[in-house]
């Protein structure tokens, strides 16, 4: 099988790995299968590497989730990741969640929080309580101005609304309820060290609001689609990857989540991560490859698609779908 990415876009980063005698990346053993649902969202973040919004029409149909969910059931992967957009916003969410669980899968619902409060979602968070799924939900900040200022006006009060809704649920406290949050820059920064954010996080949501929940997971905001026009309509760009690179870490490379996570786009295709998936470096074999022209055995040891956005892995303490990857 062979690689299809643009050689401007792989030098930097795969040189730094040569460097350190680790290229090519590889992969191991799929844990996460990552499933993009859609572009659509109720949203329109500044930072969003998906480009997502309400006019977005890129949606997964019943049918590529049925052959996903086909796949799916011939492996042993124990962990399901839906994300989008709002990957509720989905006709088949529902569906896919009950299916995957069925499976005996865990599910993870990246949920922007204020989806709860959408038309036809009044009963979307029992929903997501009655099958067990972890929610992992975005909250960049607990100041409302710096939430409001990234993700839209009012979105804190509803997401404080929202995680308050949850906790009745039994979010955050039910150890079969897990409810983790995320938090990313505001702006073309790294994010501080992660533990003690949380402990800021707890602390404030807690005494502020009576909110609770397990563990706070920081992003560093990657320099590809919206964030990085937002950088070029600043002029920030080049110094924002500068940035990345000179606080690459060696010590982040056995732990990213490109190396156990196979992502997955709305039309069925395979990538290596989320943000490949949104620069389009996907997987292929003289034409694209979409998750049934592969087994699970054809990932094993696979070089990883790289590229310069992969600094915003590596940098500091590291960055992935679950936080830090260094303290």
């Amino acid at each position: 099988m062979h690689h299809n990415p643009d050689p401007c876009l792989v030098n930097t980063f795969e040189t730094r790995l040569h460097q350190l005698g680790r290229a090519p990346l590889r992969r191991t053993t799929i844990t996460t299968l990552q499933i993009n649902l859609g572009k659509r969202c109720n949203q329109t973040c500044q930072h969003c590497h998906v480009n997502a919004g309400p006019a977005r029409t890129e949606m997964m149909t019943r049918q590529t989730a049925d052959r996903i969910l086909d796949w799916l059931a011939h492996t042993t992967i124990p962990t399901v990741d839906l994300t989008g957009g709002a990957p509720e916003l989905n006709p088949n969410f529902r569906y896919l969640v009950e299916s995957c669980r069925t499976l005996r899968r865990h599910v993870i619902d990246r949920c922007n929080l204020t989806v709860l409060f959408e038309p036809g979602q009044h009963d979307l968070a029992e929903f997501l309580a009655d099958n067990r799924v972890e929610i992992i939900a975005s909250l960049p900040c607990y100041l409302p101005n710096n939430v409001d200022a990234q993700r839209g006006d009012g979105v804190f009060d509803k997401s404080i609304r929202a995680l308050q809704i949850l906790n009745a649920l039994g979010y955050g406290t039910a150890p079969d309820l897990p409810l983790n949050l995320v938090y990313n820059p505001l702006g073309d920064t790294l994010p501080p060290q992660q533990a003690q954010l949380e402990a800021d996080y707890r602390h404030h949501l807690r005494a502020h609001y009576g909110i609770v929940f397990n563990h706070l997971y920081t992003l560093t905001n990657m320099p590809i689609a919206r964030f990085a026009a937002w950088l070029h309509r600043e002029g920030r760009y080049d110094s924002y990857l500068q940035l990345l690179i000179a606080k690459f870490n060696p010590a982040t490379l056995d732990h990213l989540m490109c190396r156990t996570t196979l992502s997955i786009g709305w039309r069925g295709e395979v990538y290596d991560c989320d943000f490949n998936q949104m620069l389009d470096l996907r997987w292929c074999n003289h034409q694209p490859l979409y998750l049934w022209d592969i087994t699970v055995a054809d990932t094993e040891n696979r070089p990883i698609i790289t590229g310069p956005h992969c600094f915003g892995c590596t940098a500091g303490c590291g960055s992935s779908c679950t936080g830090a990857l260094t303290s």
